[in-house]
């Protein structure tokens, strides 16, 4: 026997939480937003308004939810492997940059530089004392150094440092010295026409040239920290190199004049010293080959007289001795040898520092291209992966979800259907055992299998336990039935057999309430799921079915049948009309 439930009223106390999985499992399934949102008696209720769900967008099927959760590592790798393959890829750009500015702006401003210190040379040696014949010279120089500085250009307005991706002040410095380099034809008629002195030939010169040193400190500054440092000990030595080219252009007009006094001998000075000091600055970090080349040089002849002979000129005193301290046959040896192995050794460490910069010979390419490669393989993997173990998920998950519902939309209701039409079911036929589950969801499978099973054990019951009842039902019926017609016979001779009215009265009704049972006795045995003992094989007329319908009710007496068309009825159907 079932409690009955309780109605909680205003003053009782609210029902106890629920506690367990119950407490934060939600409303059952069935039960709908409105019916939560009523209170006990069908008004809305007196609780806060319901929160917006959590996240606006939800995947609905399994296949997208399980997609959304193997997408999060996945698409996470593949974003550091993004990461990694532009962080390379733009680590690579950067050395080939590099190169390609040692090649096309570090390399033919060093061309420029070269043709204008030997230009500078003649120009001022023609500028101090003109001489049939140095005009030719200086004319070839000037070509050379025409071809040289238009290399660097590229139109009327940009420099070979526009075409590339550098900082704004290289391609400023860049023009700049080529723009002064360009102004050059000008200083060179003033020099063949005898306008200019050598004091300003040198100073224009020189100021060109170190507009091009100013484009090489630019340069060293896009440079990382290790290639930097080779930048900046390759502009050093070459500022150096710039300083010895001016000792020997001063001399080489002092010995036109004669003497190496006051200006002359304060370039001179100044040259020296910067020389000296730039030399000993760059040489200390040279890499091996070009500080064995230094080495080599250093320890040479050639460096030792060029060394002793600047010692010489400054400790004389200013004049015809100290351009005498310098003699032109022991000091144009040794500054053409110096000089010329000090710009091999610049031209190996610009050689070498556009090296540096390539990317397999600093093994970035190689180890970054691993990282990639890796990376990439362990992107696919985890695509193969996620997709392998996502596909199995999808496809149990949905399997179970289709078993589910063919057992809840077809499979039950169909047993259903033929248990109640009488026909008998075989349980294991119509939910087979299957093999042991392995994993979670072969368990929730065979779960529900079990509960299949036991819903159709079940309902066979009670349809047996139905079945049992209606047979005893009918069973009673037919013997009632029996016992009806045999007193129904008796009562029919009994009224043959009578002759007086009051009696005969009584016999009739006795009669009618025994029809009336034996319509109560065919009822039952319908209810029951039987089909009426009585059939006809023929038809019968409609007024005999009217007068047996009339007879199985209360009131007879009061029911006045008139005359009928003439008609029959199927035999079949007599007693269900009836």
């Amino acid at each position: 026997m079932r409690t009955p439930r309780r109605t909680p009223t205003a003053g009782a106390d609210a029902p106890p939480p629920a506690r367990g999985r119950r407490a934060h499992a939600g409303p059952p399934a069935d039960e709908s937003p409105s019916d939560r949102a009523d209170g006990p008696t069908g008004g809305p209720a007196d609780a806060a308004p319901p929160r917006a769900a959590r996240w606006p967008v939800r995947p609905r099927t399994v296949r997208a939810k399980i997609v959304c959760l193997l997408m999060v590592p996945v698409v996470s790798l593949l974003a550091l492997w993004a990461y990694a393959t532009v962080s390379t890829a733009q680590d690579v750009s950067r050395l080939r940059q590099l190169q390609r500015v040692d090649s096309e702006v570090r390399a033919p401003v060093a061309a420029a530089v070269a043709a204008l210190q030997a230009e500078r040379a003649s120009a001022v040696r023609y500028a101090t004392r003109p001489a049939p014949g140095q005009d030719g010279d200086l004319r070839t120089l000037a070509e050379r150094t025409d071809r040289a500085v238009s290399a660097l250009r590229l139109g009327d307005d940009s420099t070979v440092a526009d075409a590339q991706e550098l900082p704004e002040g290289v391609a400023r410095r860049l023009e700049t010295f080529v723009s002064g380099a360009e102004t050059l034809p000008s200083l060179r008629t003033s020099v063949l026409g005898g306008g200019a002195d050598w004091q300003e030939t040198y100073a224009r010169y020189t100021s060109t040239i170190s507009a091009a040193f100013s484009v090489g400190g630019a340069l060293s500054g896009i440079q990382d920290a290790e290639l930097g440092s080779d930048a900046r000990v390759l502009l050093e030595f070459s500022r150096a190199g710039e300083a010895l080219a001016q000792e020997g252009a001063v001399l080489a007009g002092a010995r036109l004049s004669g003497r190496l006094d006051g200006d002359g001998l304060r370039l001179f000075t100044g040259a020296v010293d910067t020389r000296r000091t730039l030399t000993e600055s760059a040489v200390a970090d040279l890499r091996g080959p070009e500080r064995t080349a230094w080495q080599r040089l250093a320890a040479g002849s050639a460096y030792a007289s060029l060394f002793a002979a600047e010692d010489k000129v400054l400790a004389r005193d200013p004049g015809a001795k100290a351009l005498a301290a310098a003699p032109a046959a022991v000091w144009d040896n040794a500054h053409a040898r110096v000089q010329g192995g000090m710009r091999t050794i610049e031209a190996e460490t610009g050689r070498g520092v556009a090296d540096r910069a390539d990317p397999f010979t600093r093994g970035l390419l190689t180890s970054a291209g691993a990282a990639v490669l890796l990376g990439l393989a362990a992107v696919v993997a985890s695509l193969v992966v996620s997709v392998r173990i996502g596909r199995g998920l999808v496809v149990e998950l949905v399997g179970l979800r289709n078993s589910a519902l063919e057992i809840a939309r077809r499979k039950l209701p169909e047993a259903m259907r033929r248990l109640r039409a009488g026909e008998e079911i075989d349980v294991r036929a119509e939910a087979p055992t299957g093999p042991a589950a392995e994993d979670e969801t072969g368990q929730v499978a065979e779960a529900l299998a079990t509960v299949h099973r036991a819903a159709l054990r079940a309902a066979v019951e009670r349809a047996e336990l139905a079945g049992g009842i209606s047979g005893v039902f009918v069973n009673l019926a037919r013997r009632s039935q029996v016992l009806v017609h045999r007193q129904l016979r008796l009562l029919d001779s009994m009224e043959r057999r009578s002759d007086d009215p009051n009696e005969l009265s009584d016999l009739f009704r006795l009669d009618h309430l025994t029809t009336r049972m034996r319509r109560h006795a065919e009822s039952l045995i319908i209810l029951s799921g039987a089909a009426p003992g009585r059939a006809w094989r023929m038809p019968v007329s409609l007024t005999d079915v009217v007068r047996a319908a009339v007879s199985e009710v209360e009131d007879y007496a009061r029911v006045e049948v008139r005359q009928l068309p003439e008609a029959a009825v199927v035999g079949t159907a007599v007693a269900d009309l009836t």
